[in-house]
């Protein structure tokens, strides 16, 4: 099957935004849907800012939804395409959505069998121990949620860095 269908059965939502953080969630949704055969999507959101919404209503500028909307699209292919093997017999779909992260990320896990988010992506105050995203979807997911927190760990017995 190729890697980029999502077939019916076990399936997991995984929040990428092209941070290092969602990097990490990636990898360790790939790897443990290859260990449950269950499908990834790999999830973004983009929101337009509520400044530029505002300038908007009154005239100053025309919205530029298009590049919103093709910027997160590039993430989601670059974030797949760099994460995955090509060898690989895990269904990946890269999803671009609309919205604003916490709440998107909580629509797409509703039927999922699990959510995983990196602990900290672009934004928010860097001495925060949660994201405020990743806090919101622990707290309000209706699927198990997995926090993916620092690098990838290193394989048994390797040094890390």
């Amino acid at each position: 099957m190729p890697a980029q269908e999502s077939p019916s059965g076990p399936r997991i939502v995984v929040g990428i935004d092209g941070s290092d953080s969602s990097a990490s969630a990636l990898r360790w949704a790939i790897r443990q849907a290859g260990l449950t055969d269950a499908a990834v999507d790999a999830v973004i959101a983009w929101h337009y800012p509520d400044l530029a919404a505002t300038s908007v209503a009154f005239g100053a500028i025309e919205p530029p939804y298009v590049i919103f909307q093709e910027n997160a699209e590039k993430i989601a292919a670059d974030a797949v395409s760099t994460t995955l093997d090509p060898a690989s017999d895990v269904p990946v779909r890269p999803r671009v959505v609309q919205g604003y992260a916490a709440q998107v990320l909580l629509d797409a896990s509703v039927d999922a069998d699990l959510l995983v988010v990196g602990s900290r992506g672009h934004g928010g105050f860097a001495e925060a121990l949660l994201g405020s995203v990743s806090q919101h979807c622990v707290q309000h997911a209706l699927c198990p949620v997995v926090v993916v927190r620092g690098p990838d760990p290193a394989p048994h017995g390797a040094p890390r860095n």
